[in-house]
């Protein structure tokens, strides 16, 4: 088993300095994306700051991104800087996902305006 979230993430893709790790262990995608499934959203976030910290630079593949982002915001509902972060992450890998970028915008500046 692995002690966390970002080291099982950094087992299979890598990160942006290194290449994938050998631990030793044979790795199978979908156990992942369980743990991922069911991991807290300050997991998540970790894991997506120590494996990519530059967007553009991340080995993660797009639908593990994507799908990280979901989960996040699933957990984490009323965060605009999150919002903004999944969108420009979709912007990056878009045109298939600019609408729902500028929607997650829309909604980042709807609960800032709510809030002030």
């Amino acid at each position: 088993m692995h002690t966390s979230l970002s080291e099982h993430a950094r087992c299979l893709y890598g990160d942006e300095f290194r290449d994938v790790l050998a631990c030793g262990r044979e790795h199978k995608e979908h156990h992942f994306v369980e743990e991922l499934t069911f991991a807290d959203a300050d997991s998540i976030l970790s894991m997506l700051r120590e494996l990519g910290p530059h967007v553009v630079e991340s080995r993660l593949p797009v639908w593990v991104r994507n799908l990280t982002y979901r989960l996040l915001l699933l957990q984490r509902p009323d965060d605009p800087a999150l919002m903004r972060e999944a969108a420009d992450s979709l912007y990056l890998h878009g045109p298939a996902w600019d609408d729902i970028a500028a929607d997650l915008r829309r909604q980042a500046d709807a609960l800032e305006t709510a809030h002030a």
